[in-house]
């Protein structure tokens, strides 16, 4: 990655940050044994917070997970007969709808929807606005969200956990030192714990229902463990998705805010 590190590809609308990023996934298809359990930790949590509705439309605020690995798709469509993805990037678009059915996908901004007020009845936004580098983008993604949800719908938000240390020291080190060391594969931007996120959910125009913290291992150590265990075969790959997978209890923890890697957030528009 060649970008400055004080460039902000969302503020600054450069979609084509993200669209060279795609491509170059899309050419190595990284970290796809440690995609697979984020995908399925994210999966189990989507079938845990939003509910079946007859009828319902959900959006999905990217489509990376879809792109670059199992994704979300199916516990999505379970619950809703209308599902449509966005992505600033149109060779994640691709990827993430091939071989897909189910899913529709439109390229643009999540603070500028092309979708009418009331659009939809659910929204998943998993990892999408921690990107920004001013908290001004994310409560403008909110406002957004909120306008193209029902009155009651559900939002299903995830951010990165600035109270886990290694997340916090990761957020302040310059991106550059941190992507060169692969300890970031992507631009990350700001975020908020849990406490800083319902207040700017309640801002927005949001109702707080439940509050949790997910990804409880390690990921400095877990990722590179996950990239040589990915060479040895199934049966080593089923053993190290059971352990990342057994870190979760740590969700019941008095310390999970602490331990997670994300925050994640379950919601309604008032």
């Amino acid at each position: 990655m060649t970008e400055r590190a004080n460039v902000d590809p969302w503020l600054a609308g450069d979609r084509g940050y993200w669209s060279r990023l795609g491509e170059r996934w899309k050419a190595r298809r990284p970290d796809r044994l440690w995609r697979a359990h984020s995908d399925a930790v994210n999966a189990r949590l989507l079938r845990r917070w939003l509910p079946r509705e007859e009828g319902g439309r959900a959006l999905k605020t990217d489509l990376f997970d879809e792109a670059f690995g199992e994704g979300l798709v199916e516990p999505l469509a379970e619950r809703f007969v209308t599902l449509v993805g966005i992505d600033l990037s149109q060779a994640v678009i691709e990827e993430g709808l091939r071989n897909r059915s189910g899913i529709s996908a439109v390229r643009c901004d999540v603070r500028a929807l092309p979708f009418a007020d009331g659009a939809f009845t659910a929204v998943a936004s998993i990892s999408t606005l921690d990107h920004f580098r001013r908290e001004e983008g994310v409560v403008e993604a909110l406002l957004e969200l909120r306008r193209v949800l029902v009155p009651g719908g559900s939002l299903v938000l995830t951010l990165d956990n600035p109270a886990n240390p290694i997340i916090a020291l990761r957020n302040r080190l310059p991106f550059q030192l941190v992507h060169a060391f692969r300890l970031v594969p992507y631009y990350v931007g700001v975020t908020a714990g849990h406490r800083r996120a319902r207040a700017l959910l309640a801002g927005a125009g949001f109702e707080t229902l439940e509050v949790t913290a997910l990804m409880h291992c390690p990921r400095v150590l877990a990722v590179p463990a996950c990239r040589i265990v990915d060479r040895l075969g199934p049966g080593a790959r089923a053993r190290i998705l059971a352990i990342l997978g057994a870190f979760e209890r740590l969700e019941a923890w008095s310390t999970r805010f602490r331990t997670g890697h994300f925050v994640a957030l379950r919601v309604v528009r008032r």
